[in-house]
């Protein structure tokens, strides 16, 4: 007789991938490259003087009971643009939450751009994040994180997902800008409502970390804005943010290209496919 008590147990997926890059006679270096499991790290070709990292989850997405680590290292006056081969899929979970770990140390004087693509969060998915940014004495960063609620084109509305996912960015071991944004089935509930996620399809945050970024928001304030999209931006001692709200995916992604080629001053990585 079969024992209708029994449970299969689900394989889940298991990833790690870092880098790590130094400065040597006034050329970025790679030092060390390290991978397991679903995670990879690949270092397309540039014909520039910063190389760029592209991590990869090799499952194709993530459910309850996964974990996934990033690891970022730079030594002193290493500068690296980083990002994700495509969208992060969070998929329907049984209960168990799906855990990712960004971590990432700039040594001083040194520059990271963390620009990973956006993480798409399906009926019932269940996922914890956590990105953390070290700087040394006069290191600076740019970081984005963005969130579509479900495929648009598909008529999906996502009810009963839940998504935790934590910011920090720390200055010579102090904390210098965090945020924890949380959805769950009562924010989606109310989803229409202008103190939650006001109606919006797709939200982003975008960071900038520098001496003077403050000016940088002036220059942010008159950019215009992508139909579909609303943007407010605010710049404080070394802080530069930029919050994204948008109706789907794609004019929330057009106005993070736009933003992100404005304070780089250069194109986005060549996966962004823009």
């Amino acid at each position: 007789m079969l024992d209708a008590s029994h449970q299969t147990q689900m394989q889940r997926s298991h990833g790690r991938a870092m880098v790590r890059f130094a400065l040597r006679d006034g050329r970025m270096t790679l030092l060390d490259l390290a991978q397991s499991g679903s995670g990879k790290a690949m270092l397309p070709r540039i014909f520039g003087p910063v190389p760029e990292a592209v991590f990869m989850n090799t499952s194709g997405g993530l459910t309850g009971g996964d974990h996934l680590a990033y690891s970022i290292e730079l030594d002193s006056g290493a500068r690296l643009t980083a990002t994700t081969q495509t969208a992060e899929r969070a998929y329907a979970s049984t209960g168990e939450s799906a855990h990712v770990t960004v971590q990432a140390h700039v040594g001083a004087g040194g520059h990271l751009d963390w620009l990973p693509q956006e993480t798409i969060l399906f009926e019932s998915a269940n996922l914890s994040r956590k990105t953390e940014i070290n700087l040394a004495k006069g290191a600076t960063c740019l970081l984005v994180e963005s969130l579509v609620l479900g495929r648009h084109a598909m008529g999906e509305v996502p009810r009963h997902a839940r998504l935790i996912d934590h910011r920090m960015i720390r200055r010579e071991g102090r904390p210098f800008w965090a945020e924890t944004l949380k959805i769950d089935r009562d924010v989606l509930a109310e989803a229409a409502s202008p103190a939650l996620l006001g109606g919006a399809k797709a939200v982003a945050i975008i960071a900038f970390v520098a001496q003077n970024a403050e000016d940088a928001a002036t220059t942010l304030r008159e950019l215009p804005v992508h139909q579909g999209a609303q943007m407010a931006v605010s710049g404080w001692n070394g802080r530069c943010l930029a919050r994204i709200t948008a109706s789907d995916g794609w004019p929330l992604r057009a106005q993070i290209i736009r933003i992100i080629t404005t304070l780089r001053a250069a194109p986005m990585p060549r996966v962004w496919q823009c």
